[in-house]
C-alpha cells in the first residue's frame, strides 16, 4: 500500500522566459528552429518501449508553410492498438507495485528535463507544427507541461496522505488508492502540447498505465515527449503512443474489457461518440470505466459601463486571438453596452487591424496560421455566412488566404442578433463577435449571456462597480467552470486556477488540481481488528 513516508519537493511554477531581443533563450530558440526546417524526423509508433513500423504513413507539416514537411510518421491501426493495450496490461503489475515515490523522481525528472534539455526541442516543435508563436509555444510546452508534472505529484502525496480520521479502540482503519483495474486510453487535442503531456501522464502518475493517441496535427512534439519520458526512467509499456485515426485506434480500444477510463480533450462531438460507446458496451468492460473529458466552449466576455475601457480591449484581442482563437478558453462573443461600444469602438477596430500575422519563425507575429485546411474552411463558412448576411457586420478582417499558409485574418462580426450563429456555434478560430446591449440592459443580458450557449467553460466579467461584479458572478455561476473577473478568459495557471467546464463543455474535472486525479484511483477501505470479538452474542441478550 502506498503510505505517505517522504515529503516531495513544493511545487511552484516554471517561470516563463520572454524570448526578447538579445535574450540567449531567444537564440538557442531560433537555432532549434533552424535545425528542425531543416531535418525530416521519422517518428515511430511506440508500444511497449519499442519503436514499431506499419508502412501506413502521415506528414507532419507546418500550418504557415504547408508544403513544408517537418516529419513522415506511422499510423496505428487495430492490430497495433491491440498490441498497445497488451503492452499496458502486461507493464500494469510491476508499475502500480512500485513505490510512489519512485513514480514520482520520474515524473519530476521528465519536468526538469522539460524546462532544461528539452525546452527548445518543444517549443520549436510546437510552433511549427501546431502554429504557435513563440511566447505562446513557451507558456504551453515548457512551463505548463513542467507545471502539470510537478504539481500532479504533489497532489498525489497529499492524495494518499488522506486517512480516516478516527479509529475506535482495537481497531485500525486504512485508505488504499488503488490504480484502475484496466488500462487508461489518452486522447489528446493538437492545441495544447502541455495538455497532450497531461492526459497520458496524469493516469500514470496514479500508477495507471496508458495507450496514447495524440492528434494528427501535433504528433512532432508527443514524440519528442516520448523521448523525454523515456530518459526520465518511465518503464516501457506504461505509456504506449499510438498516433493514427480515430476509428483505426479507438474502435478496439473502446471494445476492449478492459477498458479502465478515458482522459480526453477535443470536441464535443468526438467525446459524445466515446461516451455513447462505452454505454453501448458496457456489459462488456470488467468494471465501469471513468470518463473525463474537456470538450468545447463559447467563451464570452460581458462588459458593465462601469468597466476599464483599455483592459477590455487588451483582454478582448489577447483572448480572441492569441494562437489564431485555438483555444476552447478563447472568448468567442463579447456583450457591450452601447455608451460604452461606441467610445472603444474605433481604438478597438485599429488594435485589431493592427495584429501582425504570418510565420512563426518571425517572432514580432502575434498571429500565425490555423491548424490545416478543414480548421480554415470551417472558420471562414462561419465569416462568410456573416457577410452574407443583414443581421451581422464585418466590422474589422473577414479576409484569409491559404495559399501558402492557412492564413485567416483577426475578425470582428457585429450582430443585431444575440443568437446569431457565430454568437452560438463553437468556431475554434480567430472570431469575435459582438453584441451591443441597451444601456441599462445588463441583468438582462447576464441572463441572456447564460442561456445562449449550451457549453460552460470560462468566461469573463470586466465592471469596476463591484455589485455589477457580484451580480455578474450570480448570474453566470453555471455559465463558466473558469470565470475571471477584470481579466481575460484563456491561460489558467496549474495549481492556480484549475481547468474544467460543465455543460457541453465536459465533464469540469479540474485539470491541475487533485480532483483529477482522484479520478485515476480506486479508494479500498482497510479495516484492521487487533482483539476480534470471540462471542457472537449481544449484550442486551443477557
Amino acid at each position: 500500500m502506498n503510505n505517505t513516508f517522504f515529503n516531495t519537493p513544493t511545487p511552484a511554477n516554471e517561470p516563463v522566459l520572454t524570448y526578447a531581443p538579445g535574450t540567449a533563450e531567444r537564440e538557442l530558440l531560433q537555432a532549434e528552429l533552424r535545425r528542425q526546417m531543416q531535418h525530416e524526423a521519422e517518428v515511430p509508433l511506440i508500444i511497449g518501449g519499442q519503436s514499431v513500423s506499419t508502412g501506413n504513413m502521415g506528414r507532419s507539416i507546418c500550418p504557415h508553410n504547408h508544403q513544408h514537411v517537418l516529419a513522415r510518421y506511422q499510423k496505428a491501426g487495430s492490430g497495433e492498438a491491440e498490441s498497445a493495450i497488451s503492452a499496458a496490461l502486461s507493464a500494469k503489475p510491476a508499475w502500480e507495485a512500485m513505490h510512489w515515490s519512485d513514480r514520482a523522481a520520474i515524473f519530476l525528472r521528465a519536468a526538469d528535463l522539460i524546462s532544461t534539455t528539452y525546452r527548445y526541442t518543444l517549443n520549436a516543435a510546437t510552433m511549427l507544427n501546431q502554429g504557435k508563436n513563440a511566447f505562446q509555444a513557451e507558456i504551453d510546452a515548457a512551463c505548463e507541461l513542467a507545471d502539470f508534472l510537478r504539481f500532479n505529484v504533489h497532489f498525489m502525496q497529499q492524495i494518499y496522505g488522506v486517512q480516516p480520521a478516527i479509529n475506535s479502540p482495537g481497531i485500525w482503519n486504512q485508505l488504499d488508492y488503488r490504480p484502475l483495474e484496466g488500462f487508461v486510453f489518452a486522447v489528446s487535442p493538437f492545441n495544447f502540447t502541455a495538455i497532450a503531456g497531461n492526459l497520458a501522464t496524469a493516469p500514470a502518475v496514479m500508477g495507471n498505465t496508458v495507450v496514447w493517441k495524440p492528434a494528427s496535427t501535433a504528433v512532432l512534439s508527443g514524440y519528442y515527449l516520448m523521448q523525454v519520458f523515456k530518459e526520465a526512467g518511465l518503464p516501457d509499456g506504461v505509456i504506449n503512443f499510438v498516433p493514427g485515426s480515430g476509428g483505426e485506434v479507438g474502435d478496439p480500444v473502446l471494445a476492449n474489457p478492459h477498458l479502465a477510463g478515458v482522459h480526453f480533450t477535443g470536441s464535443t462531438h468526438v467525446f459524445n461518440d466515446i461516451w455513447q460507446r462505452i454505454g453501448g458496451n458496457i456489459d462488456a468492460y470488467r468494471s465501469y470505466p471513468r470518463i473525463v473529458g474537456e470538450t468545447g466552449g463559447k467563451d464570452f466576455i460581458m462588459v458593465h459601463d462601469s468597466a476599464d475601457p483599455e483592459s477590455v480591449i487588451t483582454a478582448a484581442i489577447r483572448g480572441a486571438f492569441e494562437y489564431q482563437g485555438q483555444k476552447c478558453s478563447a472568448a468567442s462573443r463579447m456583450y457591450v453596452p452601447r455608451t460604452f461600444w461606441n467610445s472603444i469602438r474605433d481604438r478597438f477596430i485599429d488594435a485589431v487591424g493592427s495584429i501582425p500575422m504570418g510565420d512563426v519563425t518571425d517572432f514580432s507575429n502575434f498571429m500565425n496560421a490555423v491548424i490545416d485546411e478543414k480548421a480554415f474552411r470551417t472558420i471562414t463558412g462561419f465569416i462568410d455566412r456573416a457577410k452574407a448576411s443583414d443581421k451581422a457586420q464585418i466590422v474589422t478582417g473577414g479576409g484569409s488566404d491559404a495559399t501558402r499558409g492557412f492564413f485567416i485574418e483577426p475578425t470582428v462580426i457585429l450582430t443585431t442578433d444575440p443568437h446569431f450563429i457565430t454568437m452560438e456555434a463553437e468556431i475554434f478560430g480567430p472570431v469575435l463577435t459582438v453584441y451591443v446591449y441597451d444601456d441599462g440592459d445588463y441583468g438582462k443580458t447576464l441572463q441572456l449571456c447564460d442561456e445562449t450557449s449550451g457549453y460552460a467553460l470560462t468566461g469573463a466579467v470586466f465592471a469596476g462597480d463591484r455589485h455589477a461584479v457580484a451580480k455578474a458572478r450570480s448570474v453566470l455561476r453555471n455559465a463558466a467552470g473558469n470565470f475571471y473577473v477584470n481579466d481575460k478568459p484563456t491561460g489558467a495557471v496549474v495549481g492556480q486556477q484549475p481547468f474544467g467546464g460543465s455543460r457541453k463543455s465536459g465533464t469540469n474535472d479540474k485539470a491541475g488540481s487533485h480532483l483529477n486525479l482522484l479520478r485515476w484511483t480506486s479508494p479500498r477501505t482497510i479495516k484492521e481488528s487487533f482483539s476480534a470479538p470471540t462471542d457472537y452474542r449481544y449484550p442486551s441478550m443477557g
